[in-house]
């Protein structure tokens, strides 16, 4: 499960974007946008703020800039409305301020609002941009004034070196091991151990094994290596190893592995350029974009 960072293009020079999902699923990621999720159907987890997050049906959870999150939706039928937004249109009314806890405890007109940024940015008209911002704004100074905030502090040193460990671990996954990262990280193994988890809901082997059958997949659908090559290659070591894991990580053994296969909604690597974290069965039922 790595952490990777997600630019938005948003419609017509909005600086606001508005969709809804269904069987919303996506890998780790952060981006430097603001994000409101809205359960419309269903029931969904987000992990965000080191804690998983249920939400159902009328339920809204915010995401601040920079807060590594992913969802994963209950059931097949789950709709997720979402708006995100640039924070710059908050920033000046902000301060120096955040939500205590991104799920949020009041009931807001997020349904109303996203159905008016729709229309107005689907209008392309002159200024709709700046409407679509106003109407984010007057949303969330409701939900500011509603919830509980605190002091927005800066992101500290060892969170940083957390997320330069994770490009560390996607780049030199054959061959870096736990001791290495905890020595990256300047923690005793117990005490990263328990960070880690905290950290990503995950402990650092499944991470590690996530990226190294990421890259198994990957050479095994290029079709130009042998299993043996790509077990070593890939850094697990003997072929027994190597099945065991992906069985465990894919559901199928390696030679059994549907040509089309995917790593679905399992969560795979981290890197520091832009992408698309939604998975391929998560459905946009409608958007903003044109």
């Amino acid at each position: 499960m790595i952490a990777k960072r997600e630019v938005w293009n948003y419609p017509h020079s909005a600086k606001v974007w508005a969709g809804k999902y269904r069987h919303s699923h996506n890998l780790l990621h952060w981006h430097y946008d603001c994000e409101l999720l809205y359960v419309e159907k269903g029931s969904i987890d987000v992990f965000c703020e080191k804690q998983t997050h249920t939400l159902t049906v009328g339920e809204a959870l915010y995401i601040d800039r920079g807060q590594v999150h992913y969802m994963h939706a209950r059931e097949e039928d789950t709709t997720l409305i979402v708006l995100v937004f640039d924070y710059a249109i908050l920033k000046d009314y902000l301060g120096d301020v955040r939500l205590a806890v991104p799920r949020l405890k009041g009931n807001y007109p997020i349904p109303g609002t996203y159905a008016k940024i729709r229309e107005v940015l689907l209008s392309k008209e002159k200024f709709c941009g700046a409407e679509a911002a106003a109407h984010v704004l007057l949303l969330m100074s409701e939900i500011f004034r509603g919830e509980e905030v605190v002091p927005r502090e800066g992101e500290d040193a060892t969170t940083r070196k957390f997320i330069r460990l994770l490009g560390e671990v996607s780049e030199k996954y054959e061959y870096f091991t736990f001791s290495d990262a905890a020595s990256y990280m300047g923690m005793s193994e117990c005490y990263f151990s328990r960070y880690f988890h905290r950290a990503t809901g995950i402990t650092f082997s499944r991470h590690l094994n996530f990226v190294r059958t990421e890259h198994a997949v990957e050479l095994m659908q290029s079709g130009s290596l042998s299993m043996t090559e790509i077990a070593t290659r890939c850094g697990f070591g003997t072929i027994r190893n190597f099945n065991r894991v992906f069985r465990e990580v894919t559901g199928y053994a390696p030679r059994d592995l549907p040509a089309d296969f995917r790593l679905g909604e399992r969560l795979p690597t981290l890197a520091g350029t832009a992408f698309n974290p939604t998975l391929y069965d998560c459905e946009l039922l409608e958007s903003v974009q044109g």
